[in-house]
């Protein structure tokens, strides 16, 4: 009779957890994000950790940057390829972060849309509650080559495959990463896409942006990436030239301060990034400068993006200006 009943207790334990009830419902209402009930800001980080001499993520030091993201009052990391480690997911769930999962489009069929596995990530880890939403792309938009020359392939895959996640998983969100305001045209094109995330870097100042989504929209949106780096590479009436980590936080600070004076349309922001990364312009042992970022002309305060320079902290994990500019204003923020 006892090995009955622990028979029937493990497959409804079996059946729950198979039925994802402990997935947070993440809903839209009007332009807002509602996690359980609750409006969510997100006070996010783009989170790629590469260490040094490397090109490929690790996370080898997920304990020591969570305690750091705790800190900093970040809620939210964005990610762009996705999490395959139950173990890394449980930490950041019991950290109380949340998670935007984004997908590729061509990753050589590790869990990308064009292979069509994306899906079977979906099917695996949507019961699991550190997922906020799933991103489709990040900044396609720029790069037409990349679909035989036409956008509009994009767009199609887009639209396909945020239907096709929606099929899947009621309790998520889907999103996207475009480049810049996406025009009105193509949010009719994308109509399965629930969130817009957008990467702006209009200087230090992105107050045009919300109201100029406001008139082609209703729905949420948020700054999928926003920043600066700590390197200039000319001087400035206020700035030196080379390592400069103040001209990085003064326009952090203006940036983050402007977004959320605009939580009636914004949902939040995800600043890039977390720590800097050797890997991207050059030599991956040492911090090179220079590095491509297309359409990244209002960088501030030099409008040159020196892509191994965009961490609040160094690959090393040592707090820059930047840090201390995040954790202020990431923990006044309700």
């Amino acid at each position: 009779m006892i090995k009955s009943i622990k028979l029937i207790l493990s497959i409804v334990i079996s059946l729950i957890i198979n039925a994802n009830v402990f997935a947070e419902d993440v809903k839209i209402s009007g332009s807002n994000l509602i996690v359980d009930g609750n409006v969510y800001t997100i006070k996010g980080i783009c989170y790629n950790p590469v260490n040094v001499g490397q090109n490929i993520r690790s996370f080898d030091n997920i304990d020591k940057d969570l305690k750091l993201m705790e800190e900093a009052g970040i809620n939210t990391i964005r990610v762009y390829s996705p999490i395959d480690d139950l173990s890394v997911l449980d930490k950041i769930s019991k950290a109380g972060i949340k998670i935007i999962i984004g997908f590729g489009y061509n990753q050589e069929g590790y869990y990308d849309i064009l292979s069509g596995t994306f899906l079977d990530y979906v099917r695996k880890y949507k019961g699991h509650e550190a997922i906020l939403m799933w991103e489709l792309g990040n900044e396609y938009n720029y790069h037409p080559e990349w679909f035989d020359g036409d956008i509009q392939n994009w767009y199609n895959a887009l639209n396909n495959a945020a239907k096709m996640i929606k099929e899947l998983d009621k309790n998520h969100p889907v999103t996207t990463a475009h480049g810049e305001l996406p025009e009105f045209e193509l949010l009719e094109t994308c109509d399965q896409i629930d969130v817009w995330g957008m990467n702006v870097y209009r200087w230090d100042n992105p107050e045009s942006i919300f109201e100029q989504w406001r008139a082609i929209s209703s729905k949420p949106m948020y700054l999928s990436e926003a920043g600066a780096d700590s390197y200039m590479v000319k001087a400035t009436e206020k700035y030196e030239a080379g390592e400069n980590q103040k001209a990085q936080a003064d326009a952090v600070s203006n940036i983050l301060n402007v977004i959320f004076k605009h939580q009636d349309v914004c949902s939040g922001v995800a600043v890039f990034a977390f720590t800097d990364e050797l890997w991207k312009a050059g030599n991956n042992d040492v911090q090179d400068t220079g590095g491509r970022a297309p359409n990244s002309s209002g960088v501030p305060y030099d409008g040159a993006p020196n892509e191994e320079y965009w961490g609040i902290l160094d690959v090393d994990r040592n707090k820059k200006l930047s840090f201390e500019v995040v954790k202020s204003i990431y923990n006044s923020i309700p």
